[in-house]
């Protein structure tokens, strides 16, 4: 689907250089397919902390899910 947002040059700049894409559609994409992935892992493991599952795992299993520095 094309959309028309703005964007301010800085966040896009940032977002090529963190995605290491040169175009600016591929970028957002894969910035937005991170995002999009991160908050679902929150909302899992929110659900597995609030014990609103039948997930069982370990403490270190759990831990590494949490780990923010892995994309």
């Amino acid at each position: 689907m094309r959309i028309t947002v703005e964007i301010e040059d800085s966040k896009i700049e940032a977002i090529q250089k963190w995605t290491n894409e040169r175009k600016k559609s591929p970028a957002i994409a894969q910035a937005l397919d991170e995002f999009i992935e991160q908050r679902r892992r929150q909302e899992f493991l929110a659900k597995v902390m609030a014990g609103k599952t039948n997930y069982r795992t370990s403490n270190n299993e759990l831990e590494s899910l949490t780990d923010l520095s892995k994309p």
